[in-house]
C-alpha cells in the first residue's frame, strides 16, 4: 500500500476523502508516520507481481483479515499474540504495524526493507512461552513462520483475484508465490512455498496442528467486533470483514464457528468489488 512520489491530494472531493481516510487509518500520526513512497530499488520493483497485488487497499485488507483468522487457528501462533501483544487493547495498532511491514518490504528501498525485516526478526527472538498443555513455543520457529507466511500469501492473492483481477494468469500467480517467498526466506521460514501447489500442500499438511478453542474464538470475536477507526470507515470495515470471512475456506469457517454469508454472499462480493474499484480510482 505504497504511494508514488507525485501523490499530492487530487482536486476531486471524493478522491480527497477516500485518500485521507486510508492515510489516517494506516499511518499513526502520533508517531509521525507518513505513507511509504515507492522506490524502484527495493526487493521487488515496478514490474513485479507483488507490486501489483500488495498495492491495492481493499483486497489487502480483505486478505489480511482472512489471513489473521487462519493464523490464529495454530495454537502456538495464537499464544505468541495472546501472551506478548497488546492486540486486545490496540487492534488497530497491530493491523497498522502489519500493513506498514508489507508496505515497507514491498515498496521502500532495499535498505529500508532489510531494516524492517531485521527488526521483526529481533522481536521474534523475544517472543517465547509455553502453551496451556505445557508445549514450548517460539515466534522464530521456522515452522510457525511458514504458517504465517503461507496464510498471508494465499489470502492476499485470492482476495486480489476475487476483487481485482479474476482472469489473472496462472503464470502470474506462480510468480507471486515465488516473489513473496523472498520475505519468508529473509524472516527464517521453512518450508517456503514457491508455487500455488506448494502453498496448498503446506496448508493441508498443517491442518492437523490447528485448534479452535475458547481463546481462538475470543480473538476472532475481538477482530471481527472491533470498532471502526472512524464513523466514515464503519461501512467500509463491515464490508471488508464480511468479505474476509467469505474468503476463508469452508473448514476454517467451521472451526471458528462462523457461518458463510449465505444468500447475502452476492451482496458482499458485489459491494466489496465496487468499493475496491472506488479506492483504486481514488489512488489512480
Amino acid at each position: 500500500m505504497g504511494r508514488t512520489k507525485l501523490s499530492a491530494m487530487p482536486p476531486n472531493p471524493l478522491k480527497r476523502l477516500l485518500i485521507a481516510q486510508v492515510r489516517k487509518t494506516f499511518n499513526d500520526a502520533a508517531k509521525g508516520e507518513t505513507p511509504v513512497i515507492r522506490q524502484p530499488d527495493g526487493l521487488f520493483g515496478p514490474q513485479s507481481v507483488c507490486w501489483r497485488v500488495h498495492g491495492d487497499v481493499v483486497t489487502m485488507m480483505v486478505g489480511g483479515v482472512a489471513a489473521l483468522l487462519l493464523q490464529m487457528l495454530h495454537p502456538a501462533v495464537l499464544a505468541g499474540v495472546w501472551d506478548h501483544s497488546a492486540f486486545r487493547q490496540d487492534m488497530l495498532g497491530r493491523l497498522r504495524r502489519t500493513a506498514r511491514f508489507i508496505a515497507v518490504t514491498g515498496y521502500d528501498s532495499r535498505a529500508a526493507a532489510e531494516a524492517a525485516i531485521a527488526k521483526v526478526r529481533e522481536v521474534h527472538t523475544r517472543v517465547k512461552g509455553t502453551l496451556p498443555d505445557g508445549t514450548p513455543y517460539a515466534a522464530d520457529d521456522p515452522h510457525l513462520l511458514a504458517w504465517v507466511h503461507v496464510t498471508e500469501a494465499v489470502c492476499f492473492l485470492d482476495a486480489w483475484i476475487r476483487y481485482a483481477e479474476p482472469r489473472m494468469s496462472t503464470a502470474d500467480q506462480e510468480r507471486y508465490f515465488a516473489e513473496f517467498a523472498i520475505i519468508a526466506e529473509a524472516l527464517g521460514a521453512d518450508p517456503i512455498p514457491r508455487s500455488r501447489a506448494e502453498a496448498e500442500a503446506l496448508i493441508l499438511s498443517m491442518r492437523g496442528e490447528l485448534v479452535a478453542d475458547a481463546r481462538t474464538r475470543e480473538v476472532a470475536r475481538l477482530v471481527l467486533a472491533q470498532p471502526a477507526p472512524s464513523l466514515a470507515m464503519k461501512p467500509f470495515q463491515a464490508m471488508v470483514f464480511g468479505a474476509a470471512v467469505d474468503l476463508l475456506p469452508d473448514w476454517a469457517r467451521a472451526m471458528h464457528g462462523l457461518s458463510g454469508a449465505g444468500v447475502a454472499t452476492p451482496v458482499i462480493r458485489t459491494g466489496t468489488a465496487g468499493m475496491a474499484s472506488a479506492f483504486r480510482w481514488a489512488f489512480r
